[in-house]
């Protein structure tokens, strides 16, 4: 008898267990969303390289800073110090190892890949692009900081968290469509609430968004390309042979 196949009248081999559904349903165009924005992020962290690019790039740091000390009101800047919490070590990683066992529980170890290596691929650069950049953080921090400010930790931590975890948790269609929104309100807010709370300037705070949103593409598009190249690769399962009656209605088997 071969794996997998019925025996008669005696016993029933289980179901087989579904496939893992793909990570993507538009892999091409998610592809191209990944790319175009590994060049703005490129570009962005260019920019901020050349001196006298930075320079202007300062004035509208420092215009939108004013702006937003003057205008700073008590509930906005309880908002933004909760999402600086929310943004801390302390929560995200907590967080990303409950996501990672929830996967693994559930068996789909293609879209455990692909979260997995998003946040990977995020948080291997943040150290070494702070100490090559060693941008000095604007003056009047409402929060603690550390470290140098470009780019935005918490902005990289949130977009790339939220963005991988719709992919990996949300089947594809409509819904995925309007936790992804989600997701990229919640990543903005970040960005944004570093910049209010003078924890950083705003450019550092849309570079970590850049950086954050296109690792999370990256790793989504190389997963599903390489668990659609597995599920090509694999041969297909023999068909069990036909079984034949004998006389006495006993099952002959070739």
């Amino acid at each position: 008898m071969r794996a997998g196949c019925l025996v008669s009248g005696v016993s029933a081999v289980a179901p087989a267990r579904q496939p893992e559904p793909p990570i993507l349903s538009a892999p091409r165009r998610v592809a191209v969303a990944a790319g175009i924005a590994a060049v703005v992020t490129a570009a962005a962290f260019a920019a901020v390289a050349d001196h006298g690019v930075l320079a202007h790039i300062q004035r509208l740091d420092d215009s939108w800073l004013s702006l937003m000390v003057s205008g700073r009101l008590g509930p906005v800047t309880v908002v933004a110090k909760v999402l600086n919490v929310l943004g801390l070590v302390y929560v995200t990683v907590p967080v990303r190892i409950a996501i990672a066992v929830y996967l693994a529980v559930r068996r789909q170890w293609w879209h455990l890949t692909g979260f997995a290596a998003a946040i990977v691929l995020s948080e291997i650069p943040i150290g070494p692009l702070k100490a090559a950049y060693d941008r000095a953080r604007p003056p009047g921090s409402l929060v603690a900081t550390t470290g140098a400010s470009f780019p935005s930790g918490h902005a990289v931590a949130a977009s790339v968290t939220a963005l991988a975890a719709v992919i990996a948790l949300v089947p594809p269609g409509r819904r995925r469509i309007w936790w992804g929104l989600a997701a990229t309100s919640f990543a903005l807010a970040m960005a944004l609430s570093r910049a209010y709370l003078g924890a950083h300037w705003l450019s550092d705070a849309l570079a970590g968004l850049l950086l954050g949103t296109t690792c999370a593409l990256l790793a989504a598009s190389a997963a599903d390309l390489a668990q659609r190249g597995r599920r090509r690769s694999r041969p297909p399962e023999a068909a069990c042979p036909r079984e034949r009656r004998g006389p006495l209605g006993s099952v002959d088997r070739p």
